[in-house]
């Protein structure tokens, strides 16, 4: 009950963030001059989903009431929402099915055999993520472009965490402000769904309270499943490397996610990487 709760102010948040993106005119509705908040208000947004104005304010309010499968499609389209958006407003408004046999990253088990798969992607930094994303094993070669991973703590292993408590994240990544708002909308996909656990609360509340950049971009709620994105790398010792992301989700374990960098011919990253992977004699 009280993770349904939470999930419903979630939902309510979500939702206004998305209203607020909205401009009057895109649906040729009239733009007072004079509007308290940017976006359109309740009233007019219900008037475009055909909703009643108090059952909307009620939904957004975050209030125990039911929404069909039609008037969600419906208010999707009205916001205008992506695809992940839009399927990020589908698990808010409903209850979730339990993913099978969800562990903690201290108890992932099979180790050996995702290992075994990370090694396998040879030069190519490949990493297994688990639902709080932390990164709970590495290849030889993500240890080597992304730093030591054995060396740091374990909140150190977090993704969101290194990203903006790390300053030599901010030295590594060269698009850092991009990287960074990437990392909270993973977070925020993944805190939404697992609404009742402590741990995510507990690591919004710190970074919050310790990084300016958080705080200031949390409250737009932007959401992100995986992440496909092209990575740019300034390297202490090897320069420039730009690598393509590919997110995997393991079958039998959906709270883990294999992340694959296959280098790409910019900057001679693949020459540069395969060259650094079989000198043994350069180490960070």
């Amino acid at each position: 009950m009280r993770e349904t709760g939470k999930r419903r102010t979630h939902l309510a948040d979500f939702l206004k963030t998305r209203r607020a993106r909205l401009r009057p005119e895109q649906f040729d509705l009239p733009a007072y001059p004079r509007r308290r908040k940017p976006g359109l208000r309740r009233e007019e947004l219900a008037q475009l989903v055909g909703v009643g104005v108090s059952w909307y304010t009620w939904l957004e309010q975050g209030r125990d009431i039911h929404v069909s499968d039609q008037l969600l499609s419906r208010l999707a389209d009205i916001l205008q929402l992506n695809e992940q958006e839009r399927s990020h407003l589908f698990l808010l408004a409903r209850d979730p099915l339990p993913l099978p046999d969800e562990q903690g990253s201290e108890n992932w088990g099979h180790s050996a055999a995702y290992q075994t798969i990370l090694d396998g992607w040879g030069i190519y930094p490949a990493l297994l993520v688990d639902r709080h994303l932390d990164v709970i094993a590495w290849n030889e070669s993500a240890n080597r472009v992304f730093g030591d991973f054995s060396s740091r703590s374990e909140r150190g292993r977090n993704a969101v965490w290194s990203t903006f408590m790390e300053p030599s994240q901010r030295e590594r990544l060269v698009h850092w402000e991009q990287a960074a708002r990437r990392s909270i909308a993973l977070l925020r996909a993944r805190s939404d769904r697992y609404a009742n656990e402590i741990w995510f609360r507990e690591l919004i509340t710190e970074l919050h309270r310790l990084s300016p950049e958080f705080r200031a971009w949390w409250p737009e709620h932007d959401i992100l499943f995986t992440c496909h994105d092209q990575n740019e790398i300034n390297h202490p010792l090897i320069g420039l490397l730009v690598f393509q992301g590919t997110t995997l989700v393991v079958p039998e374990r959906p709270d883990l996610q294999i992340v694959v960098h296959t280098p790409l011919s910019q900057f001679d990253t693949t020459t540069k990487l395969r060259a650094f992977m079989t000198n043994k004699n350069i180490s960070l």
